[in-house]
Formats: C-alpha cells, structure tokens, sequence
C-alpha cells in the first residue's frame, strides 16, 4: 500500500496525496517545484506515511523499498506555464512518463497516467467522447503540452500491451478548487486575481467559446475509483456542465462588490471554442458523476484565494 505520486506537491497532486492517505496509503511525494509548492503538502508534515522529496522525473527515477502505485502527475498544465517552459513540459510528458513507467515496471506496480482533454485539441466533436481521436495542431503552441500528454497516453498502452504493466489512464477537463495558485493563467484565478485587486476580468475573445468546470473533490474521487478499476483505455473525468467563459465570468463577477467591469482582449491561437466531457463510460464502470455544484464549489474556492491573496500583500 505504497504510492509514488510524481507532481505531488501540485494542485491535483497534493489532493490526490491527500485521498490516498485517507484510505490508509503510504505516499511518497515528488515534485522539483517549477509549479508545484511545498505549502500545498505542508499539513501532511507530521504524517507518519507521507514523505515529500524534491525530485525531477525527466530524470531517472530511484526509490529504495517496494512500491504498489505509480501516479505520475507531474507537468505543467496551464498555458502560461508551458509556454514559459515549453521544453520542460515536453520532457517531462515522454522523459518523465518514461522513467515512471519504468519506474512501475522495475517494482511490479501498477501506473496511473494523469492525461487532460487537452488531447482533443480543438475539438470538432462535442461532447467530447474517448474515441474522439481529437483536433490538435502539432506544432502550434499549445502542442508542447496537448502533444507530449498525447505521447503519454501513447508510450502507457504501449507498456501495457508490451510490458504487462497495469495501467489506468484519466483524461482531466476543467478543474478547480483550492492549492490552486492566484493568476495561474486558468479562467477562474484569474477572474479571482483580477477582482481582488480592484481591475476588470479579462475575457480572451467574445467570451461565446465553453469549458465545464469540476470541483477538485469530484475529480479526485473519479480518480481513485479508476485506480482500482479493469480499464486500461483512457476514461474522461470531468464535469459535464457546460457554459461560455462569459457565463462563468458573470458567476464569479456577481460575489464581489463592486462588481468587476468585463474586458475583451484577443484570443490565443488554437484555443478550443468548445469543451465538455462525455462522461458515460464513467458513470458505467466507476459508477461516478460529479456530485459538488458550482455556487458550491465556487464558496470555497474564493475563501481560498481570498485568503491567499492577503499573503500577496
């Protein structure tokens, strides 16, 4: 009952580390902290069966002892942050799903691939299903990261069929919730950021392109029911609720006085117009669907940044 989870001090990572101790793992956590901080674990300091070490993936993995899981979820997973290290997100979707998977391989684990939505691109499909095989451009900007998650899924099925390895795959849409950091680059702490320091939220285009948005708790759940699932193919988690950035700024915007102005900039290249998760094949075999609404989600979400934002000051 030992887990290796890589990206372990990140937004999802550190959640994930959480739900595993509270089923009775023991985890080791690492991270080399380009995106990830050591507060988002610092309340698991005293925890006996949890231990956070400083680590790249892109290089060889080395973990003494007998391991059970490996959860690799380290990456870079929003715009700004792999177009500001475009060559570490690369690395670290085919360099660091390599050495995790070797890493499995070596200790007679199990391997647990966290992939995004973001391999169906831009998509022409809607809602977006896992045999959808996507719309992605290869060498646009956002293909540091769609390509190298694409790769991933890739090289995990090819240790699965070649291997043996136990593997599990969960294609992640739009997520939030708290460990999120303030101005991230992601739709809702930038709203946040933006009305906490008294400016207008910035929407990139006309506002009319949609995302469906998932409360961490919900995500997290659907991924630990996957980990134990017979499914080696990918399965979407997500929420699938879909509105326009424009309708989610104005839920945001309406818990702030004054209420925020709105602001147009342009769009950037290859951003989807459309995104929402065919959730069926999860509710059919991890019986999950997202249970947290978005007021609620969203409560506890702003008391997190307003309390981050405090820190900033």
């Amino acid at each position: 009952m030992r887990a290796v989870v890589t990206g372990g001090a990140g937004f999802l990572g550190s959640h994930l580390c959480d739900r595993l101790l509270e089923e009775g793992w023991e985890v080791l956590a690492l991270d080399n902290l380009i995106t990830g901080a050591e507060k988002n674990v610092a309340h698991l300091g005293g925890n006996t069966k949890f231990k956070f070490e400083k680590a790249d993936v892109s290089d060889p993995l080395r973990v003494a002892g007998d391991v059970a899981y490996v959860l690799h979820f380290a990456s870079p997973a929003s715009p700004p942050d792999y177009l500001k290290h475009p060559i570490a997100t690369m690395k670290v979707g085919s360099l660091g799903t390599l050495h995790a998977l070797d890493l499995a391989l070596t200790k007679g684990a199990k391997f647990f691939l966290a992939s995004t939505s973001e391999c169906y691109g831009d998509p022409e499909v809607s809602p977006q299903h896992e045999g959808y095989w996507g719309n992605v451009n290869p060498v646009g900007p956002r293909s540091v990261y769609d390509e190298s998650k694409r790769f991933a899924e890739a090289l995990t099925m090819a240790y699965h069929t070649h291997h043996g390895v136990d593997t599990h795959i969960v294609r992640i849409f739009n997520t939030y919730g708290p460990r999120m950091r303030l101005n991230d680059g992601r739709a809702l702490p930038n709203f946040v950021f933006q009305a906490l320091s008294g400016k207008p939220l910035t929407i990139f285009g006309d506002g009319k392109q949609t995302r469906s948005f998932c409360y961490v708790d919900d995500l997290i759940d659907g991924i630990y029911r996957l980990m134990h699932a017979d499914e080696h193919f990918p399965v979407n988690i997500g929420n699938p609720l879909e509105m326009t950035i424009l309708e989610f700024a104005e839920r945001v915007r309406a818990h702030y006085t004054p209420t925020p102005e709105i602001v147009f900039a342009a769009l950037p290249q290859d951003d989807p117009k459309r995104r929402r998760p065919d959730i069926s094949k999860a509710k059919r075999i991890l019986n999950w669907e997202p249970k947290v609404e978005l007021e609620e989600g969203l409560k506890k979400t702003l008391a997190y940044f307003a309390q981050e934002y405090q820190h900033t000051k």
